[in-house]
């Protein structure tokens, strides 16, 4: 078992930390590598190499920088089997979920290669008698990601190829409890040949967090997690002056009006609902199912759930794998219970179920609640877990006022075949990401990951223009030049 290094300056270095952590595989619960706890010394070393490097690459030409893009483009493609198994082993989720992610990272890389266009400012000219003005971006510096532990491949990718490609240089902060995927992505991308200090990694948790929001040398950060940690990256970064663009959770709701397509519907939402074991942002939560007869879509949400096969995401017929760690798990069990406990209907039960060979996991498979309490905690708490809860509704109106009233504005779906309908949806609902007969809202790397409300903090979202925004500043020039100056030469 290996003792992960962090990539400082174009080098591998062991961490200045000799605390370490082990990192388990939630299928099978056996440890497959160990990454440093981390210190603030690992980070003022990633700092400082990167404050250096960023000397030169803001100005190289950003024709030249776009190729590192292309060439790290074409390395994933090569290697998408490779670092899918290893997000696989240490995440839990499927092997076509992993490599799912790999298809949205290189799509961010792609996206960003069109930073020459993207980047460019503006030009007025004659706004005066002999004045011109115009506009120019240049880089912030130095940039951070501190990532999450459900996509450890895609979400570095929402922020990195468009840090690096508008002139700044870039510091990967992976989770603890799934390093060894970007360790493995450093490793291949090196064969880019990018100039030292550009990229850097470094690993830990809490301290190494703390000391990246608090480094004078690092100008912005991007974060994707929870709404708890989310404030405190908020608030500390900010603090510090510094630009912060923090995702946090979701209660992600799916209306089906009674005149959706009952089999496609059904499908599309139980994949929302399970998969990665529920462990994401955009999954679907609460099913609110609008009419006075909603039992055909309640029968087929529970047979379609039953079916679903639960195992380690390496096996080629498994459709969902386990959470990511056993204290998810009991959580996810506590919350199920909670849900009992304030009344719900428990209709699926996965709690307490033996997986084949793999006794020892962290598996959880597909449950499902009804009857949940409205003023409740958990119909209003992100489980991140693979459990749906169902309510019934008379109205649209009553679905969009409910979802309204959430503190959460990540995502929203609506399944119907009326325009007018998905056209009340659609204006209506306070959610940034917006979905219309799709389960999953998840824009494509040319547009913005929106969120709103408790769902996001900051005022720029990840991915496409809102990005180039992010990591760049404006700089507006006036200048005037006589023509009797140059008379004199």
């Amino acid at each position: 078992m290996e003792k992960l290094k962090n990539y400082i300056n174009g080098q591998w270095t062991e961490s200045n930390s000799n605390e370490m952590l082990e990192v388990t595989n939630p299928a099978t619960a056996s440890v497959i590598n160990f990454v440093p706890l981390g210190c603030s010394a690992d980070v003022n070393d990633a700092a400082a190499a990167a404050k250096q490097a960023f000397k030169d690459w803001r100005n190289t030409p950003i024709t030249d920088r776009i190729q590192y893009l292309f060439k790290m483009k074409k390395i994933l493609e090569d290697n998408v089997d490779e670092i899918s198994k290893i997000c696989t082993m240490e995440s839990g989720k499927t092997f076509a979920e992993s490599k799912a992610e790999m298809k949205r990272a290189v799509e961010n890389i792609e996206v960003a290669c069109g930073m020459p266009q993207m980047m460019q400012g503006d030009f007025s000219e004659d706004i005066a008698n002999g004045i011109d003005e115009f506009m120019i971006r240049q880089p912030l510096g130095v940039a951070a990601c501190i990532a999450p532990f459900n996509f450890p491949i895609m979400i570095p990718f929402w922020f990195m190829p468009y840090a690096i490609a508008s002139g700044n240089c870039y510091i990967i902060k992976p989770s603890e409890k799934v390093p060894g995927t970007m360790v493995k992505i450093f490793e291949l991308i090196e064969k880019a040949g990018l100039p030292k200090g550009v990229l850097n990694l470094v690993h830990g948790g809490e301290k190494t967090v703390n000391t990246i929001l608090e480094h004078e040398d690092i100008q912005a950060i991007s974060f994707v997690g929870s709404t708890k940690v989310a404030r405190h990256i908020y608030a500390t970064g900010t603090k510090f002056n510094k630009r912060v663009q923090a995702q946090g959770g979701a209660k992600n709701p799916v209306v089906i009006m009674p005149d959706a397509d009952l089999e496609t519907t059904s499908e599309i939402i139980v994949d929302s609902v399970y998969g990665c074991a529920g462990q994401r942002c955009l999954a679907a939560s609460n099913i609110i199912l609008v009419g006075k007869d909603t039992s055909k879509f309640r029968e087929a949400l529970v047979e379609s759930a039953k079916k679903r096969v639960v195992g380690y995401g390496l096996e080629s017929n498994v459709q969902m794998g386990p959470v990511i760690t056993n204290e998810s798990k009991e959580r996810v069990y506590s919350l199920i219970q909670k849900a009992i406990d304030e009344g719900a209907n428990l209709v699926v039960d996965g709690r307490n179920q033996t997986i084949e060979n793999y006794g020892k996991g962290y598996f959880i498979k597909p449950t499902i609640l009804e009857n949940l309490n409205l003023g409740g905690e958990v119909i209003k708490t992100e489980i991140f877990g693979p459990v749906m809860s169902l309510i019934n509704m008379k109205t649209l109106e009553d679905a969009i006022d409910f979802i309204n009233k959430n503190k959460y504005g990540n995502a929203a779906s609506i399944f119907t075949n009326n325009g007018s309908w998905a056209r009340e949806f659609r204006r209506d609902v306070n959610a940034g990401n917006i979905g219309i007969n799709i389960g999953i809202a998840a824009p494509m790397a040319f547009f913005p990951f929106s969120g709103w409300k408790d769902s996001f903090l900051g005022d720029l979202h990840a991915q496409s223009k809102h990005a180039i925004e992010f990591y760049t500043q404006t700089k507006v020039v006036i200048e005037r030049w006589n023509k009797t100056w140059s008379r004199k030469f």
